[in-house]
């Protein structure tokens, strides 16, 4: 670990641990987005690979902490009511993150940031998709596109958090929902990225710095939450993902 530390600036590492923190706030006022910012934070100022390695054990981490947050019997009941969503995207997310090595940065940096800004500007705009009788073939079809933008990038929020919205998920169980979906998936994450070569001796320090920041920042968004409208939060959140990912963009784009 301490040969890993002496070639990260130490600059480098603090701005890591900012961006940590506020993903972490963002997750922990609406229950999701960590992923995203970190990728999009990180890879402003590292290589988007090391960006993917730092991202996973803080989400397994505080995905955890929110899946059983209600209890384990909560979160088993979530795991029963969406087991295709989670078994399409498993399945997925272990093949797709195979490819990770395969694809040039810029091409990985636009498969996470047109999705994203897509997501959030329609969320901004007021025109949320509904779903009046969802279906089994639809829950597998979304799991398996969030399975491979998490697999290719480590960010698979954005169409998990639009299909628990379209088909009218409660707000609790909503956040609920949301932690087990990324919790199982940041778990096989880790397992995946192992066998690619993205989460190795030489970035899990990386990524273990990060935990203690993001679960600083969820629990100060958790206070925030909790006194502060939380539909003025959600906006808030949703244009700072806009404006992330459009950063994205215009890295991919010009590179």
């Amino acid at each position: 670990m301490d040969v890993f530390f002496s070639n990260l600036e130490p600059v480098t590492l603090f701005l890591a641990c900012g961006v940590a923190v506020l993903a972490g706030v963002i997750k922990g006022m609406v229950g999701f987005g960590m992923p995203m910012v970190l990728i999009s934070g990180l890879s402003s100022f590292i290589a988007p690979e090391l960006a993917l390695a730092g991202l996973i054990l803080p989400t397994l981490v505080t995905n955890g902490i929110q899946a059983f947050r209600q209890g384990i019997r909560a979160a088993w009941q979530s795991v029963r009511r969406f087991r295709r969503f989670l078994f399409a995207g498993g399945v997925t997310m272990l093949i797709s993150a195979q490819f990770v090595r395969v694809l040039p940065s810029e091409i990985m940096l636009l498969i996470i940031g047109v999705p994203v800004s897509v997501f959030a500007a329609s969320q901004l705009l007021g025109r949320p998709i509904r779903i009046a009788k969802p279906s089994a073939r639809g829950e597998m079809a979304v799991g398996t596109i969030a399975g491979v933008l998490g697999g290719l990038s480590g960010v698979w929020g954005p169409p998990t958090v639009t299909y628990l919205t379209a088909i009218g998920t409660q707000k609790e169980e909503q956040i609920r929902v949301q932690g087990v979906i990324y919790g199982l998936g940041a778990l096989l994450l880790v397992g995946a990225h192992l066998g690619s070569g993205v989460l190795s001796a030489a970035t899990v320090p990386f990524s273990m710095a990060l935990i203690p920041p993001a679960i600083l920042g969820m629990w100060v968004g958790g206070q925030i939450s909790d006194r502060i409208d939380q539909n003025m939060f959600r906006q808030a959140t949703l244009l700072i993902l806009l404006l992330a990912s459009l950063n994205l963009i215009r890295r991919g784009l010009l590179g």
